[in-house]
């Protein structure tokens, strides 16, 4: 079963008094449970795509189809209710916020959400939060704060955050570049496990091969369109 679908997507944006094509008619599938690799040179529109996936940005025309829903003419707060119940984000600046400890920013999208949580659903958080934190192997950094790790382990906090939610989709958006060769390794490691056990579906933008050599799908894109889409392993 299919949580992401595009349709005939073609993404245009002005340059001057000419409009630049960066999609051109891209079409492909992501069923539930992927670990899915979106990969090409750069400039080739892997970060576009992951942007309309992510309701960051929308399509010129097409569809991006969510667990279901088609984004375009979504509300802000139809946009909103679906990144925090469908989708996560993890991001390769890792975007933790410097003043809250490892907790507080797994927490935050709590924070931010415009929801009204019950204290049975907010202990259930807690708990939650805390299972993640052990998974995340961060048990002991729980107090401190993003400055006090290293690169790491704040990637860990990050993953932890974009799973806090229960997302079904968790967007990874070159979550190893910043990042040396064995701890991208571990982190890798860490995402497929989480993958396998919760069955959450990963989508990356990636030039990473460690990601690409364990991917189940992959999406190799060139000058805007799907050059190739397979599945692995």
């Amino acid at each position: 079963m299919s949580i992401i679908k595009l349709e005939n997507v073609i993404k245009s944006y002005p340059l001057g008094k000419t409009m630049v094509t960066a999609i051109k008619g891209v079409s492909f599938e992501i069923a539930e449970g992927d670990f899915a690799s979106i990969i090409g040179p750069s400039g080739s529109g892997k970060s576009t795509i992951l942007n309309m996936i992510g309701c960051i940005d929308v399509p010129t025309e097409g569809k991006v189809i969510i667990n279901g829903q088609t984004t375009t003419g979504l509300t802000d707060r139809e946009i909103t209710n679906l990144r925090h119940d469908v989708l996560g984000f993890i991001f390769q600046s890792f975007n933790l916020l410097p003043v809250l400890n490892v907790y507080e920013n797994i927490e935050f999208p709590f924070l931010i959400s415009r929801k009204k949580y019950s204290a049975a659903e907010k202990k259930e958080q807690k708990e939650y939060i805390d299972h993640l934190i052990d998974a995340v192997g961060l048990s002991q950094w729980i107090t401190h704060k993003p400055a006090e790790l290293s690169g790491g382990q704040r990637q860990r906090v990050a993953i932890a955050r974009a799973l806090a939610t229960k997302p079904k989709v968790v967007l990874a958006d070159e979550p190893t570049a910043n990042l040396d060769s064995k701890t991208g390794e571990d982190i890798i490691a860490l995402m497929k496990k989480i993958n396998k056990e919760i069955k959450t579906t990963f989508v990356f933008s990636t030039h990473d091969k460690n990601i690409f050599s364990i991917a189940d799908h992959v999406i190799r894109l060139k000058d805007g369109i799907v050059a190739e889409d397979f599945r692995q392993n």
